[in-house]
């Protein structure tokens, strides 16, 4: 590990740690949320990103974990002594559990089959759920208490924060430090040439099983961390939203490496903290950065961020920038857009219209527009023309040494 990367990772630590204290509780509490999702993405990267098994049912480990966690937090408020910190084991192992049993049946099959199969099994959870009360708690779902241990009462949101912290960097140290063993090695060599690996003389179905179950298991801990933070979760938690939620994570930050993740689950968790008490269409926007990110940087926020930090003195930052400026133009039409719809098309906007004659004005971003006037649509129409034109012009750009380098790499390769 380079010193520039020891350096950045003790600034990104020295922040978790040292701001929380400086934040009112709403942002405590989407640092958390950013904290446990960043894990979960992790865990699941383990699956899609270094094995190349792409599962859209990964929220059956992620519930599995968080109701492991309330049943044992159920259990210590009877009396059974467990310390409080220590409350994501039962998740890890209810992950692990399902993982393994999930897994073997999965990963008899691959490709789109494996992805199918790993998303009946979450919806098999996702239906059952509701008619096992004991185990689920039906509809209501099951509600727990963190108990006091060693002093620290668990109260407060700064305190489950910290909490939640030390496990995610010590999973995040663990995954780390398994892509360094051998396993971590055949877990790649699996992804990229699974033909190749039964050759060498290994059993390609175990291999996958076991990935598939750790993958799980850390899954599971995200989703104890959760339970333990909210104390009390639902069946809603098996739900295709939540699975696919994390594949957004993944692609989006960047499938390829191994913090990328991480990238997309920070991005997406202060986006919905930050958006969606201001609109209703933050859903829409999540999905379009997900459009974009895959159509101009399919390597996600963390791959094009790489690729640029290793290439920056052979290529110029104006194309970054331009098509970063291109970017933000192009959102900007587009929320215009989409805002001067949800407005147009609302309830509120109907009964205005219908006590006066025409199409009144409508208010957005603090102005007056008018619905039939060409200048209305004439900004968001400059602002999606330039924009677009700038954003291609400039990825069109940042590609071309890129392609010309591989170029030349591949003619150096060929003449070796």
């Amino acid at each position: 590990m380079t010193a520039s990367k020891l350096i950045s990772g003790a600034i990104a630590l020295a922040a978790l740690a040292g701001l929380p204290p400086l934040l009112d509780a709403g942002w405590q509490n989407a640092m958390n949320t950013m904290l446990i999702a960043s894990l979960y993405a992790l865990a699941f990267n383990l699956l899609a990103g270094q094995a190349g098994l792409l599962s859209f049912g990964h929220a059956a480990y992620f519930g599995v974990g968080s109701f492991a966690a309330l049943h044992l937090m159920l259990a210590t408020e009877d009396g059974l002594a467990f310390p409080t910190p220590l409350l994501p084991l039962a998740g890890a192992a209810a992950g692990l559990l399902a993982g393994l049993v999930a897994g073997w049946f999965s990963t008899m099959r691959s490709g789109v089959y494996f992805a199918l199969v790993t998303l009946a099994i979450a919806e098999l959870f996702h239906s059952f759920a509701p008619h096992l009360k004991a185990l689920f708690g039906g509809e209501s779902g099951i509600s727990g208490m963190r108990m006091p241990w060693a002093g620290f009462t668990f109260g407060s949101t700064l305190e489950v924060y910290y909490l939640t912290l030390a496990w995610v960097l010590v999973c995040g140290a663990l995954l780390w430090a398994y892509t360094r063993t051998p396993f971590g090695r055949l877990t790649l060599a699996i992804r990229d040439n699974e033909q190749r690996v039964r050759f060498m003389g290994y059993d390609a179905h175990v291999t996958k099983t076991v990935i598939f179950a750790v993958s799980a298991m850390f899954t599971g801990v995200a989703g104890a961390l959760q339970a333990v933070s909210n104390e009390t979760a639902n069946y809603v938690v098996f739900g295709a939203h939540v699975s696919s939620q994390v594949v957004l994570y993944a692609y989006v930050g960047g499938a390829t490496l191994f913090f990328g993740p991480v990238f997309g689950a920070v991005a997406f968790t202060f986006f919905a903290f930050l958006v969606s008490d201001l609109t209703r269409s933050w859903l829409f926007y999540q999905g379009l950065i997900f459009v974009l990110v895959m159509l101009y940087a399919p390597t996600g926020i963390g791959g094009a961020l790489t690729d640029y930090l290793r290439n920056r003195r052979t290529r110029p930052a104006a194309p970054m920038v331009l098509a970063m400026v291109g970017g933000v133009a192009t959102a900007c039409g587009v929320v215009f857009v989409t805002e001067a719809l949800s407005v147009l098309f609302g309830l509120d906007y109907a009964a205005l219209r219908r006590g006066s004659e025409g199409l009144p004005d409508f208010s957005l971003f603090g102005l007056t527009w008018a619905p039939l006037s060409p200048l209305t649509w004439a900004l968001p129409a400059v602002l999606l023309g330039a924009g677009i034109a700038a954003l291609r012009y400039g990825t069109a750009r940042l590609a071309g040494p890129t392609e010309g380098a591989s170029a030349a790499g591949a003619n150096e390769g060929v003449t070796t």
